[in-house]
């Protein structure tokens, strides 16, 4: 994994962990506003931070798998851990880079959409062309 990639995770991880501590203080709730803006900022960072702990699981899975490696009688055993491991965390990886992609402010707005019959000539020809 890319090392800013990383410490950007890092670094989400433990804005999680302060804004689950200011949630859990007892005068949290005197300023909704600023309880409103933390329970959307965690909602927001919460699953990156779930995919970034198991990501950092399959790292630590694979690093034991290794470790087995060394012992003739888990040899096998190790190697398809290692393989699935590895598949593991590139996928990991992919989604995890994805969940990191700046987020288009218009994604949380409603839209209307209108869809009128073409009327006139032109229009009207595009579309009968068509069924025709």
């Amino acid at each position: 994994m890319n090392p800013k990639v990383a410490d950007r995770l890092a670094q989400l991880s433990a804005r999680l962990d302060e804004i689950n501590r200011f949630l859990a203080a007892e005068d949290v709730t005197r300023d909704l506003d600023r309880f409103r803006a933390l329970s959307r900022e965690r909602a927001e960072i919460l699953p990156v931070v779930e995919l970034f702990d198991q990501y950092r699981r399959q790292q630590q899975d694979l690093e034991t798998a290794r470790e087995m490696a060394a012992d003739p009688a888990m040899r096998d055993f190790a190697d398809d851990e290692m393989r699935e491991a590895r598949v593991r965390l590139e996928q990991l990886e992919a989604e995890l880079q994805k969940q990191l992609l700046p987020k288009d402010p218009s994604d949380e707005r409603n839209v209307y959409l209108e869809i009128r019959a073409g009327t006139g000539a032109e229009e009207s020809a595009l579309f009968a062309g068509d069924l025709f």
